[in-house]
């Protein structure tokens, strides 16, 4: 599988050593292709081309975005147009206008991930080694807990509904796209099973993410394959069983495990995993 990986701008290297604060034709040409959809609403298609850009580096952190003329004449939309597109993403908190100076891409901390649009933007852009972690680190945070909820409030048709997302994960080969599909499945089920409304909407807003991540970790041989869907048969033999810690640990256990071979199909295309001082994937999964 090729997976996308953010690239440095290609040109115009030196633009800071010039004194320049913006990046124009290089930049311009860069973001419009093979983003902007010709189908969307102005303004909408206008946000996505530039929020690709913020999110795949192209505009880093801190840069001041090309002038607004330039903008008018790389997409061809009116000034209100593209004024609304600045605004969409000033409210996602990627962009801050400043008098005098122009607009600003925020630092990455400032945007909110948990909106779908920055969520797709990111697919658009690719998956690589940082976007793993981070997406793991809050899968860890929530979704043990969310198991140790289901054991204790567990219901009958929450049950059956994993056990339902278990036989097709071990009835449909890893590389089958159905395995990937069952395996999303089974953790919005999850999330559904831990009562929790909170839970619920983490796991909807991440569910495209997740499907991305899923279809790159399957099982390439079949002993890979046996050992995922008996990871998750723990998980659903644990809440049925009423055990919140075996649960959790359960699902802990794949959460990580699913990092590796993420993080190892990101390398196989050619990102190296984002190095980090204490990441999850540098500790050995719980027994």
């Amino acid at each position: 599988m090729t997976i996308p990986v953010a690239r440095p701008l290609s040109r115009n290297p030196d633009a800071r050593a010039r004194g320049e604060n913006r990046r124009e034709d290089a930049t311009l040409d860069e973001i419009g292709a093979g983003i902007v959809s010709r189908g969307a609403p102005g303004h909408a298609r206008v946000a996505r081309a530039l929020g690709t850009g913020i999110v795949a580096g192209r505009f880093p952190e801190g840069e001041v975005l090309p002038g607004e003329a330039a903008l008018l004449t790389r997409f061809g939309v009116s000034r209100t147009v593209l004024r609304e597109a600045v605004k969409t993403l000033s409210g996602k908190g990627m962009l801050e206008a400043r008098t005098r100076v122009g607009t600003r891409v925020r630092e990455r901390a400032a945007w909110n991930l948990f909106d779908r649009d920055v969520l797709a933007w990111y697919l658009d852009a690719g998956i690589d080694g940082r976007f793993l972690r981070d997406l793991a680190e809050i899968r860890l945070a929530i979704e043990p807990a969310a198991a140790a909820l289901a054991a204790m409030r567990r219901m009958p048709p929450d049950i059956a509904r994993l056990e339902a997302c278990v036989a097709a994960m071990r009835d449909a080969p890893g590389l089958d796209p159905a395995f990937a599909s069952a395996d999303l499945a089974f953790h919005l089920a999850l999330a559904d099973a831990s009562g929790n409304v909170f839970m619920h909407s983490v796991g909807a807003v991440t569910e495209a993410a997740l499907d991305v991540v899923f279809r790159m970790s399957r099982p390439t041989d079949p002993h890979a394959h046996d050992a995922s869907w008996r990871a998750h048969a723990a998980i659903a033999a644990a809440i049925r069983a009423g055990d919140p810690a075996a649960a959790a640990r359960a699902t802990e256990f794949v959460v990580r495990d699913g990092l590796r071979n993420g993080a190892a199909a990101v390398e196989a295309a050619g990102a190296a995993p984002y190095p980090c001082a204490d990441p999850p994937c540098a500790r050995e999964n719980p027994t």
